[in-house]
């Protein structure tokens, strides 16, 4: 559903985080009962605050901005991919959805669009 004058939802980076949000809500609902307060709910606030500054950032006024909030979502993104190896490790993810591969295709279109956006700042 596209609303007029938000930008961000054509963002194929948002729409893509927005789909690791949902990876990371399956993978977590099988998280021991004792996890809730700990690393479940860690985990899905990461998971939503990447497209969530993704969104913030992109509207905002100017490039500058922009980029902040991105490196933002990164930092999260980092923080979501140490999370998911520590529930790898403890052994709370095992025959559960990998969302390694959508961690990592976000990352790449994230580091993508910072690329692009700091170039532009360049010319």
């Amino acid at each position: 559903m596209r609303r007029a004058g938000r930008k961000h939802y054509d963002l194929v980076l948002r729409q893509q985080a927005m789909l690791l949000v949902k990876h990371v809500y399956e993978v977590t609902r099988v998280f021991p009962a004792e996890e809730k307060f700990g690393l479940i709910s860690q985990m899905r606030r990461a998971a939503i605050s990447v497209p969530s500054n993704i969104a913030e950032g992109a509207v905002r006024q100017t490039n500058k901005e922009f980029i902040q909030f991105l490196v933002i979502a990164r930092g999260l993104l980092s923080e979501l991919d140490t999370q998911f190896l520590l529930a790898k490790d403890l052994a709370f993810t095992l025959e559960q959805p990998d969302p390694e591969n959508q961690i990592d295709r976000v990352f790449g279109l994230l580091g993508g669009l910072l690329n692009s956006l700091q170039n532009e700042g360049k010319s």
